[in-house]
């Protein structure tokens, strides 16, 4: 039995997600990030009898929400895996490829996950529970040089190597296993009017590091073109400038370093062209009711 989504996630630009997908009836689709659903229930409402969706999610939290549909499929799996997933399902290739990067809100809101520093809970942030490693264990266990690394390529955190030298400085006097306790160690160097910006990025950086988001993001878009059938849709939103830059690189020029290569008569030999110049962004109403929406970026190619 499925929860309603609004309990779990909202889902953000979910009419220009459905538009960019130009759905056919008849289609094969994946929806990479399931979550509460919403997306899913939207695209299959556009697909008719022979069409088909297969859905990922690596959180357990969200198979709650499966689908009672014989067109549906739901993937306990890291979206890393997709091409191989489907590839078993016979699902190859596909018509259109939607991803909602970032932290659901019901992960967000479930305080004893660890994602958010408005609770104080334990230091987890883990988004498929079955992962050995937790932030705890980064936040104990890394030296100052691999802290002050994480933090700046993560969380673009001003100053890294203070916030790390805080940190190691801090756990001399016993391990920091909480967000409450985090917080409590890094607030004070924030500046003044800065603080949850400032804890923001912090956290962001090591849940992108517990849960490897980039390296996930960079195997999904690798595998893309071969996963796409020609015609087909790459759909993916981002919300932050570190996913958002491997997507327009990859859209763009076929390369995650946004270095084109072109054959010997200059034609560009990237696997997709990108259908607008710029990322689609939430209009200032949704923004608005939905604040999660404020920093999204929605950009879309069609496969070549």
């Amino acid at each position: 039995m499925s929860r309603l989504q609004g309990t779990y996630h909202e889902p953000v630009l979910l009419h220009a997600c459905i538009e960019a997908l130009a759905i056919r009836p008849s289609g094969t689709y994946v929806d990479v990030t399931f979550g509460g659903g919403g997306h899913s229930r939207a695209i299959l409402a556009e697909l008719g009898p022979q069409g088909s969706l297969v859905a990922f999610d690596r959180d357990a939290d969200a198979r709650r929400n499966r689908i009672d549909d014989p067109r549906f499929t739901l993937v306990p799996s890291d979206f890393r895996w997709a091409a191989n997933h489907l590839r078993f399902l016979g699902k190859l290739p596909v018509d259109g490829l939607l991803a909602d990067l970032g932290v659901s809100s019901h992960q967000f809101d479930t305080a004893e996950r660890g994602f958010s520093f408005r609770y104080d809970a334990a230091l987890d942030m883990r988004m498929g529970r079955a992962s050995a490693r937790t932030a705890a264990d980064l936040v104990n266990g890394l030296d100052e040089q691999a802290l002050t690394t994480l933090l700046r390529n993560y969380g673009e955190v001003e100053q890294p190597h203070k916030v790390a030298r805080r940190i190691v400085e801090a756990r001399k006097e016993g391990p920091v296993e909480t967000t409450g306790q985090l917080t409590a160690i890094l607030r004070p160097m924030a500046r003044r009017g800065e603080e949850n910006s400032f804890m923001a990025q912090v956290f962001q950086a090591l849940r992108i590091a517990v849960n490897d988001e980039l390296g996930a993001l960079e195997q999904l878009l690798r595998d893309s073109a071969a996963m796409i059938k020609p015609g087909g849709r790459l759909v993916v939103m981002s919300y932050h400038s570190l996913e958002d830059r491997l997507v327009k690189n990859w859209m763009k020029t076929g390369s995650l370093e946004g270095k084109e290569e072109k054959d010997i008569y200059g034609r560009s030999q990237r696997p997709f062209d990108p259908l607008h110049g710029k990322p689609v962004q939430a209009s200032a109403e949704e923004q608005a009711n939905n604040p999660r929406a404020r920093s999204a970026r929605l950009r879309t190619s069609v496969r070549k």
